[in-house]
């Protein structure tokens, strides 16, 4: 609470997103973990996750009041009017504060509690890595565990358990670490069982002009030997060769292909960090143009670059899957092989895996490709005030879109709908869950996440069936296991459905998928809803007096209301109407409890606390008073 100056402001004005003409009147409110507007009548909130803020910004002074406009990193943009401009002052400071903590430990994860049944611990050790090798058939004759790094004394950004190939000795491993950046060695990251072909990463080696390794030659030559098969194997250096060669002046860049036997070079041509993040600048104001015409959203979107982007990143791990599937092992690396290498390491091994495309499958690609191997979620998601924002980048947002593109071509190839990617990348920014703080395994250890976190694999196992996919075919594991999608440009698509998801002037036909998922859930929920009426007809019963037989007959349709009027008690002389009306006037403290938790259970049945949800909703309505004829079950209605 020390950073908040004001936590209370009336009269202020919600502008609509696309027509800053109207507004909504109300009272702004400022915790320790959210921005919350209600408007007048107390009818909607909406909710704005400190931790979600990109930006916030007070723009030029109005006759109205002080608009103070916030862009989040989920794609949302709101903008307030707030009368006096001494509170948009104390405001803006205090969300400044609040949005970037300088102290890692003071982010939300470390506070934040479910009101689900869920333990910390659940979800933490959903993924183990030792499992997750041997399922691909590793330790084997050409692939070994080493417990070189088991202190991460050889790279404290790579896992404790590394796997390699079984002829690289202690020296290979020692030398050709030191000859890479960051000390980021080869490393088995993907193994084909029915071809030996490896998908291997690292990052670039420290070659400058001329410099030269031979440790890190007998490396690679060793990663070539474990596939028996393959006469060569692929170097594929991720980026554009002309950055690649521009770091050989810094003593790093790529390898000599002079030095290095039977292997073939490929560069990709992927941007780097900083290109990355002006294009997706560009299209989030590309997205918030207000009634931008065909040709100005369209060119707009030629030139933000971003699908072009995209494009890269799959052709790279087109080109990885395809030479794992003929048989070719590949070494994949960047700059320091956590970006890029992340990114088309984990693409291929969707493409190749149809494990990966399932809920757990996705949990575990993540766990190994982005976690245990590094990428630098605390950097790259700004999500302290200390971090360098050079350093901020969406590379994970271009995964997550390119998984999307996947997913549109191959609708029935993943067990996962689109809500299940934008949840995961959601909850990356959000800091609720412990999954994503920090950069690297080792941090994450230091902090001892597990036991003073919940992990966001345990919330999705909870909540699984909102994530799942109907049109999910499990017969694609084995009559398509590979799925190789049509990169061209005409199938790059744009995602409205992250980008514009918080637009409301616009209304687009509703996605198939989730008019089905809808429709099950809303089945599901009937399902329990006659659950309940069954319980409560039984309880109802009971107090009737009614035999078993009668109350079996009632559940299974063979009796009407009305014919229960017929029949009588053999314990009970009084008719069946008195009793009735026993139950409705409520005439005993037993009957009227009964109802009472009746018609609480089943307004508890349709609630969900925010806490449950796991997200914190933009919108809420707020209850108004309940008509009892509603929520009462059908058979008491009946009865009166």
């Amino acid at each position: 609470m020390d950073f908040i100056k004001t936590p209370k402001v009336d009269n202020v004005k919600l502008l609509e997103r696309y027509n800053a003409r109207k507004s909504t009147l109300g009272t702004l409110y400022l915790t320790t973990t959210h921005l919350i507007f209600v408007d007048a009548q107390g009818k909607k909130e909406t909710w704005v996750l400190h931790m979600h803020m990109s930006t916030i910004d007070r723009l030029p002074l109005t006759t109205g009041g002080s608009p103070l406009q916030i862009r989040c990193k989920d794609f949302r943009c709101v903008t307030f009017v707030i009368p006096r401009d001494r509170d948009c002052q104390d405001i803006t400071e205090s969300l400044q504060q609040l949005s970037q903590p300088s102290n890692i430990e003071s982010l939300y994860a470390f506070d934040f509690s479910l009101n689900d049944d869920i333990q910390k611990s659940f979800g933490w050790h959903l993924y183990d890595t030792d499992t997750e090798y041997l399922r691909m058939g590793v330790p084997s004759t050409h692939w070994a565990l080493t417990n070189m790094n088991k202190s991460y004394e050889i790279c404290d950004t790579y896992p404790r358990n590394l796997y390699v190939p079984a002829s690289a000795t202690t020296p290979i491993l020692v030398g050709s670490s030191k000859f890479r950046s960051r000390g980021r060695l080869p490393v088995l990251s993907y193994l084909n069982r029915s071809n030996q072909a490896a998908i291997c990463r690292c990052s670039q080696p420290l070659a400058g002009f001329s410099a030269r390794c031979v440790e890190d030659e007998q490396m690679l030559h060793a990663i070539l030997k474990a596939n028996p098969k393959s006469k060569y194997m692929y170097v594929v250096d991720t980026r554009p060769k002309i950055n690649a060669m521009a770091n050989k002046a810094a003593g790093k860049g790529f390898e000599n292909e002079n030095y290095y036997s039977d292997i073939k070079f490929y560069f990709c041509g992927i941007e780097n960090i900083h290109v990355m993040r002006n294009s997706l600048q560009k299209l989030i104001d590309l997205c918030e143009m207000r009634n931008p015409s065909m040709s100005a959203f369209l060119t707009g979107l030629e030139s933000c670059g971003w699908l072009k982007h995209i494009k890269s990143v799959l052709d790279t791990a087109v080109f990885i899957a395809k030479a794992v599937r003929d048989g070719t092992s590949v070494l994949v690396h960047c700059s320091d092989g956590w970006d890029r290498t992340a990114q088309t390491c984990s693409l291929s091994g969707l493409i190749l895996d149809p494990y990966y495309r399932t809920v757990q499958g996705f949990q575990a690609l993540i766990e190994k490709e982005w976690l245990s191997f590094g990428h630098k979620f605390t950097d790259r998601c700004g999500l302290l005030g200390t971090v360098d924002s050079k350093e901020v980048s969406p590379v994970f947002t271009q995964f997550i879109e390119s998984v999307w593109q996947l997913m549109q071509q191959f609708p029935c190839a993943f067990q996962f709908n689109d809500r299940f990617l934008i949840t995961i990348h959601d909850h990356v920014y959000s800091c609720q869950f412990g999954t994503f703080v920090g950069n690297c395994e080792k941090d994450r250890l230091d902090l001892r996440l597990s036991e003073r976190t919940y992990s966001l694999w345990g919330y999705i196992t909870k909540h699984m069936t909102e994530f799942l996919n109907p049109f999910y075919k499990k017969s694609y594991e084995h009559q398509e296991p590979v799925i190789m999608p049509n990169t061209s440009p005409q199938c790059v698509k744009f995602w409205a459905g992250m980008y514009n998801r918080y637009e409301n002037g616009i209304h687009p036909r509703e996605n198939i998928v989730d008019i089905l998922s809808s429709a099950s859930d809303h089945c599901a929920s009937l399902e329990d809803h006659v659950q309940l009426l069954e319980k409560r007809i039984t309880q109802v019963c009971k107090l009737l007096g009614k035999p078993d037989q009668v109350i079996e007959k009632k559940l299974n349709g063979f009796l009407s209301t009305e014919s229960l009027d017929q029949v009588s008690d053999d314990n009970n002389d009084l008719p069946l109407k008195i009793n009735k009306e026993l139950i409705i006037n409520g005439e005993t403290d037993k009957q009227q409890s009964d109802g009472e938790s009746t018609e609480k259970d089943i307004i508890n049945s349709n609630k969900k606390s925010d806490s449950e949800s796991g997200f914190d909703e933009m919108s809420k309505s707020v209850p108004e008073d309940l008509n009892i004829n509603m929520t009462l079950p059908v058979p008491l209605l009946e009865m009166r």
